[in-house]
């Protein structure tokens, strides 16, 4: 007979979690001094976080709300994140898997909200986290609704998330759609951007070389949950409830925004 499959989620382990974040504490509060607001508005039970992506190759998002999340409720309710599948090939993906981090697909989303979880999305991905300097700002999850879909399916609120700070730990200049296009990008390893940023120490990047991250100063907001049958109805319009928390969340990354008084410093 085969083995069982194993669930991604149950792969989950808190001990090498609770290590981890004792390695990266320093680096979250020290150097990219973070807050996380907020956090009395996640509700008991499964939930969908909802989130903004920033910082491109070396995206804090997660490390910065897991960092406070853990050290409020302890490691008794795990955070699961929804990744890219190209984070979980060769010898890290295990790493990354029993640290909470799952393939973004509704069977792992929906299992993971039933068990109790607290599943973080990004859904605008490789697309926000690229985002230009000039709109760092902005809210664009590049028309992605599958979150809302994903909320409906489980029976659980979103809690929508939005942080300022990781865009500026260098100058995004353009996601690079024409050059990825060009260079054919899309069809070798179905990457739509080729992002192109300025940085420390090498300058110009397109990706590679790799600038070190600035100390940019970070700082999560946890919005109130949004009960979308509640707000919205049984057979709700998930373009609908896509709008609306998407404004929900502009109208409080524009609030971060002007008590910011100037970039990187915060």
């Amino acid at each position: 007979m085969s083995a069982p499959d194993v669930s991604e989620v149950t792969k989950w382990d808190p001990g090498l979690t609770a290590k981890v974040m004792g390695w990266l504490r320093p680096l979250i509060k020290g150097y990219h001094r973070a807050e996380v607001r907020g956090l009395d508005n996640i509700p008991p039970g499964g939930v969908l976080v909802v989130s903004n992506h920033s910082g491109g190759l070396f995206a804090m998002d997660v490390p910065v709300f897991a960092t406070d999340f853990y050290a409020r409720f302890g490691f008794d309710r795990p955070i699961y994140t929804l990744g890219f599948d190209l984070l979980f090939v060769g010898p890290t993906g295990d790493f990354f898997t029993r640290t909470g981090f799952i393939p973004a697909n509704h069977d792992n989303a929906d299992e993971a909200l039933r068990t109790g979880g607290v599943v973080i999305v990004f859904p605008g991905g490789d697309y926000d986290v690229y985002r230009p300097w000039n709109a760092r700002h902005r809210i664009d999850f590049g028309g992605r609704t599958g979150y809302v879909r994903a909320a409906l399916n489980a029976g659980v609120p979103i809690v929508p998330s939005v942080s300022i700070g990781g865009q500026e730990t260098q100058l995004y200049l353009s996601r690079g759609t024409g050059f990825a296009k060009l260079l054919r990008l899309d069809k070798l390893l179905r990457a739509k951007i080729l992002p192109i940023s300025f940085g420390f120490p090498f300058g110009l990047s397109a990706v590679l070389p790799v600038n070190v991250p600035l100390p940019s100063k970070i700082i999560t907001q946890v919005l109130p949950p949004i009960d979308i049958v509640a707000e919205f109805g049984e057979d709700p319009d998930v373009d609908e409830v896509d709008a609306h928390v998407r404004w929900v969340m502009q109208r409080a990354l524009d609030e971060l925004a002007a008590q910011r008084r100037l970039p990187i410093v915060g």
